[in-house]
């Protein structure tokens, strides 16, 4: 069965004004030319295809992630040379990203790992040209399975769009390797098009940072998104200060608790913020800035977070925001810590 197919790759696009051939007029430099004109013709060539499938995306490209999203199954990825190692890859952003999904050798597929495939999942098969008589091989059975087949290839006529029921189109003008052969800009553009599909499904599954915390708990990266506020935050001799507190009260805090003071109400309820910046700008203009109330300075409505807020949140918030460190609050808004940006950093949570 045939799905819809997506707007054909355009023609050329007229190259960029200046000196010498690019890849993108059917050139390439000359072979006198040095490595770093070559270099950038690739990367300008592979940018306009890039451009152009972007362009083209439509209808086809949102019936594939709603038919992905809505399988109780798996992803299959597959394909075979280039197409499989750019699939393999796929497979794992899909993966990583809250789609369950993984690679089929299509070779391999024949000799048992049919066994893995089940009839409530989805495949997503690559191939430049769509007639790989390996890879139709496969499709044969997944469509005699029942299984949907999605496929991303740059043959919208070929064999491979003929059995899908979504044709996503990743057809080029041509390749950037000089003799037209090597797959080079297809290749970019189709691991272009499985970022889309994972990024477009992330959004659609509600996959969030505590999703993805959850799935990455290794390295670096997994310190960053595991690192909660409640993690690094001060809690003992917090820095706090009654509302009828004078800021002659305020200035030994600011010394010794790294320049930043909460006010809170009798019941510990946070009624605003002084920073040492405070401070700083209350000296320029005030003749008797000691005896001016902490009321009078503090900005009533600072930023705050709660303990199991992310750090890495919290750095964002502090790094946009400009300050140093945030009072920690709980449910009924009472200061439990204060957690500050070097802290985080040490942590790994950024």
């Amino acid at each position: 069965m045939r799905g819809e197919v997506m707007d054909a790759a355009p023609a050329d696009v007229a190259a960029d004004e200046g000196p010498g051939p690019t890849v993108a007029e059917g050139r390439t430099p000359g072979a006198d030319a040095g490595p770093l004109e070559a270099g950038r013709a690739v990367v300008q060539a592979e940018a306009r295809a890039l451009q152009a499938l972007a362009e083209r995306l439509g209808a086809p490209f949102e019936e594939a992630v709603r038919l992905i999203s809505h399988a109780p199954g798996r992803v299959i990825v597959s394909g075979i040379g280039k197409s499989g190692v750019i699939g393999r890859k796929i497979a794992a952003t899909l993966t990583s990203t809250g789609t369950p999904a993984y690679f089929l050798h299509p070779v391999e597929s024949l000799h048992g790992d049919l066994g893995m495939v089940g009839p409530t999942d989805v495949a997503l098969v690559l191939s430049k040209s769509g007639e790989s008589a390996e890879l139709m091989e496969l499709v044969a059975h997944l469509v005699r399975f029942g299984v949907p087949v999605v496929a991303m290839t740059g043959g919208p006529e070929s064999s491979l769009a003929r059995a899908a029921a979504i044709v996503l189109d990743c057809g080029v003008a041509e390749e950037a390797c000089p003799m037209d052969l090597a797959p080079t800009t297809s290749t970019t553009v189709t691991l272009a098009l499985g970022d889309a599909l994972a990024v477009a499904l992330l959004r659609s599954n509600g996959f969030d940072r505590e999703d993805f915390a959850r799935i990455h708990p290794g390295g670096a990266l997994g310190r960053k998104l595991r690192t909660t506020v409640g993690d690094v935050m001060e809690t003992e001799a917090l820095p706090t200060l009654p509302l009828d507190a004078v800021m002659a009260d305020c200035v030994v805090l600011l010394a010794r608790r790294r320049g930043t003071v909460a006010v809170v109400d009798g019941a510990g309820v946070l009624a605003g913020v002084v920073t040492a910046g405070d401070l700083t700008r209350l000296l320029e203009r005030a003749p008797d800035p000691l005896a001016v109330s902490v009321a009078d300075v503090m900005t009533r409505t600072p930023c705050v977070c709660a303990a199991d807020d992310l750090g890495a949140a919290a750095v964002h918030e502090m790094e946009t925001r400009g300050i140093m460190a945030m009072p920690v609050l709980d449910a009924d808004r009472r200061v439990v810590g204060m957690v500050h940006l070097h802290d985080l950093l040490r942590a790994g949570a950024a």
